[in-house]
């Protein structure tokens, strides 16, 4: 029998999402239930009482709880979802597939996440991954991403800092044969300096004890990759992370200057997420290649590799 016109469905996701936190009396523990973020449930219960026009959830209140309207639809969807979960075809008897989606800037994803993700995938091939791009510095807007990577402040978020690294000056050696010797960080001053508002030259400036302020001239870029792409072709010194720089450090077509780093300005970090299942695996992974990433540019820059 086909449907009136005039009826509105809502998604499985948004009716899942409404019964958890109904049932376990907060956000965050449905969220770990779901294995998704506290954000995502909230965005679908959101949605829902928008298609509903009527709010489920009172607002405002210490603890969560349901509105007249909502403990009566709670009912009605406790018992479809019952309905649904009973058809025997929505029971698989091989292993579930389970999706993650992982959100991250462009620069991290295309030279830490997905070079490593083959090895994720191999230990884990019930997880079939989504990967996203994030707008760093321009958008901070909350996702629907199961795990979320940042740039920018932790504390400010909440977030788990990820790569424990330091910056360093990097340029192409055709760049160093077209300019006078730099022999020491103060030499910089004739030199073209490559500025980006993602990593700011004034944390190396103070450890290589330069009293100056940011360049006020040269070429600006806001993102990290386009600025190493940016040294690379000689275009001139960058401030870079040894982790996202690491083939071009073992290729030579980036060479380190003066052996002084200094700790970076805005740091790469996890949002919280799921305490269990598929995102808590991910972002376990994640930690321990971004620890490795650090361990083998450090050992790039200082020689050692």
């Amino acid at each position: 029998m086909a449907a009136s016109p005039d009826v509105r469905f809502p998604s499985i996701e948004g009716l899942r999402a409404f019964e958890a936190a109904a049932r376990l009396g907060s956000f965050e523990r449905a969220a770990d239930e779901l294995n998704v973020t506290a954000s995502a449930v909230g965005k679908r219960i959101a949605a829902l009482e928008d298609l509903l026009g009527t709010p489920l959830f009172t607002r405002g209140a210490k603890a969560l709880a349901l509105t007249a309207t909502g403990k009566e639809y709670l009912a009605q969807v406790g018992a479809a979802l019952g309905l649904l979960a009973a058809v025997p075809l929505h029971r698989r008897t091989a292993q579930r597939i389970e999706r993650l989606r992982i959100s991250a800037p462009p620069t991290f994803a295309r030279q830490i996440l997905v070079p490593a993700l083959e090895r994720f995938t191999a230990a884990h091939p019930e997880v079939e991954l989504e990967v996203v791009l994030s707008i760093p510095y321009l958008d901070a807007a909350a996702t629907e991403a199961d795990v979320e990577v940042r740039h920018g402040d932790p504390a400010a978020h909440g977030g788990e800092p990820l790569l424990d690294e330091r910056v360093v000056p990097v340029a192409a050696p055709a760049l160093l044969q077209r300019l006078p010797p730099l022999r020491e960080p103060r030499d910089l001053q004739q030199a073209p300096l490559l500025r980006t508002p993602l990593e700011p030259w004034a944390p190396w400036f103070a450890a290589a004890g330069l009293d100056w302020g940011e360049p006020a001239q040269g070429m600006k870029l806001v993102d990290l990759g386009l600025t190493l792409e940016a040294a690379v072709s000689g275009q001139g010194i960058a401030l870079a992370r040894p982790s996202l720089a690491r083939h071009w450090l073992a290729s030579g077509a980036l060479r380190p200057l003066f052996g002084i780093g200094a700790a970076p300005a805005w740091r790469y970090y996890l949002l919280p997420h799921a305490a269990q299942g598929p995102a808590a695996d991910f972002a376990a992974w994640l930690r321990a290649e971004c620890e490795e990433a650090a361990r083998a540019a450090a050992a790039l820059v200082s020689g050692r590799a």
